[in-house]
């Protein structure tokens, strides 16, 4: 029954997002902690590996996600849950796209979609900083904290750097390694 439940809950995940895992961020957050598959900190230590490894981020999560619950079976049941509606999709875009690619209405919805996308994304962001930055709630104490003066060192330099144009590989490198050197410095 188990698999049943990571299938359809990480296939609904992929069925009704739009703009990619960032986007999705919002729903895996709510779905997996509501079926209390993880706790939210073990969620922002998956994202964040999950941003250093290869692939789409919503298939590395719906792995993970799907080995912690129920081994390799409910990897693989993820996995198919949450790629499976784009697979779908696509099949039926491709097959339709000629004839529909001039269409007002087709047109009027993909406007509509782009800032819910951005809305998503901003969700997610505002959520995982949260966690990172005041993963306890806020309150003066976490001035007292060199953990918070550390992420936020990381963090700024990230965004300069970003910025700056420098390669996104080169920026989860950089980052990987002073998290490691304060992880002994400190």
């Amino acid at each position: 029954m188990e698999l049943l439940i990571l299938f359809w809950t990480f296939f609904k995940i992929g069925a009704f997002t739009f703009g990619g895992g960032y986007a999705m961020l919002p729903l895996i957050q709510e779905e997996v902690i509501k079926h209390n598959w993880l706790d939210s900190k073990a969620l922002v230590d998956f994202i964040a590996v999950s941003e250093s490894t290869p692939g789409p981020f919503a298939v590395n999560i719906s792995t993970y996600v799907g080995r912690e619950v129920a081994g390799i079976p409910g990897s693989i049941c993820a996995t198919l849950g949450v790629t499976l509606p784009s697979f779908i999709i696509i099949l039926i875009v491709a097959k339709c796209f000629e004839k529909f690619k001039s269409s007002k209405i087709v047109k009027g919805c993909m406007s509509g979609l782009k800032p819910a996308v951005v809305g998503l994304i901003g969700t997610a962001v505002i959520s995982v900083s949260k966690t990172v930055f005041i993963p306890d709630g806020f309150s003066l104490a976490i001035f007292s904290d060199i953990g918070f003066y550390v992420s936020a060192v990381i963090f700024i330099i990230c965004l300069i750097l970003a910025l700056k144009k420098l390669h996104p590989i080169l920026i989860i490198c950089l980052s990987a390694v002073l998290g490691i050197a304060c992880g002994y410095l400190l």
